[in-house]
């Protein structure tokens, strides 16, 4: 089993410039990890891309097989909790970013990584999902334990990214009205079939405005980009509103005063599906596979084999794509 060959994406640096491309490995090139998986899919995500495009912050050691989602069958586990053949899923920790990731037909992990498939999800669409999924899974989780649809519209940032599209989708099957903040203005009729209520322009919320507070229009969000965007959406809050917060494409930075938290009530809640207790991604899991399931989730989907990876991963890091992309490793 040990020198069984397989195909695996790898990245490297040659002449300073970093190349991914489909090789052959090694079982025994991965890590001693405790859970051998043959891989049927995996997915991309912008993680994924910086990873691939030689981000040491994503990823310190090349040679290097990116790719933060997995799923597939068990071969091997030294864990009672998994035998073979059962169907696992991996997202998040340090799956892909340090450790030999999903872009390739096997991985092994520590089995505290697994998560059993749950009922009612394919392989297929749990990677539609994956950890784009997750994120706005658990973002929507804490906006619903606060506000209710009857209590206004929630804006969703980034919304023709992965997370922005499954957080739409998500919203909008629970009742909820959305109004989608994107920058791809051609790519309205995609949003409003995803079940979106109205389409904001990024250019309206992407500037510093130099107020402390701005009309409150929304009862909640759910922010993808950070920076100026998510400023301007905590300022434009009502009162009691909550938002959450999952990325920084637009920047890290956040500079803000504290008045939408002591005049308006606001909260701001961080999202981080990476290191997500165990428990808590098994709650998330087997929501998505039951009520919370989208519909229409390959309105949401383009797949591809290993070898197109390089082309969508450069549209990504281009800000080119939309929904998402699972990677068949079958």
């Amino acid at each position: 089993m040990e020198q069984r060959e397989f195909d695996a994406f790898v990245v490297a640096e040659r002449d300073s410039a970093f190349t991914g491309t489909v090789i052959k490995k090694r079982i025994a090139d991965l890590p001693r990890h405790g859970l051998l998986v043959r891989v049927r899919y995996s997915s991309l995500n912008f993680k994924d891309a910086l990873s691939a495009s030689g981000n040491r912050g994503v990823s310190r050691r090349y040679p290097h097989t990116p790719g933060i989602d997995a799923v597939g069958t068990v071969v091997a586990s030294d864990s009672e909790k998994f035998r073979e053949n059962d169907t696992v899923i991996i997202t998040g920790y340090d799956l892909g970013m340090n450790t030999s990731g999903g872009f390739a037909e096997y991985i092994r992990v520590p089995p505290e990584w697994a998560v059993v498939l749950p009922e009612g999800l394919t392989m297929r669409e749990s990677m539609i999902l994956g950890t784009a999924g997750l994120t706005s899974a658990l973002s929507v989780l804490r906006l619903t334990e606060s506000v209710r649809p009857e209590e206004g519209n929630i804006v969703v940032s980034g919304a023709t990214g992965g997370v922005g599209s499954l957080a739409v989708a998500l919203l909008a099957g629970l009742g909820y009205r959305v109004a989608a903040m994107t920058g791809k203005e051609q790519e309205s009729d995609y949003l409003l079939g995803l079940g979106a209520s109205e389409i904001l322009m990024r250019r309206d919320y992407e500037a510093e405005t130099g107020s402390a507070l701005l009309d409150a229009r929304f009862a909640g969000a759910v922010d993808t980009v950070g920076g100026h965007i998510l400023g301007n959406i905590i300022k434009s809050m009502q009162p009691m509103g909550v938002v959450t917060c999952c990325g920084n494409a637009a920047s890290p930075k956040l500079d803000i005063t504290v008045y939408p938290f002591i005049l308006r009530g606001v909260s701001l809640i961080g999202i981080d599906s990476q290191n997500c207790p165990l428990a808590l991604r098994e709650k998330v899991w087997k929501k998505l596979s039951g009520r919370w399931k989208p519909e229409g989730l390959e309105k949401l989907c383009t797949e591809i084999p290993l070898g197109d990876l390089p082309g969508r991963i450069e549209l990504m890091l281009q800000g080119k794509l939309k929904g998402r992309t699972v990677v068949n490793i079958g």
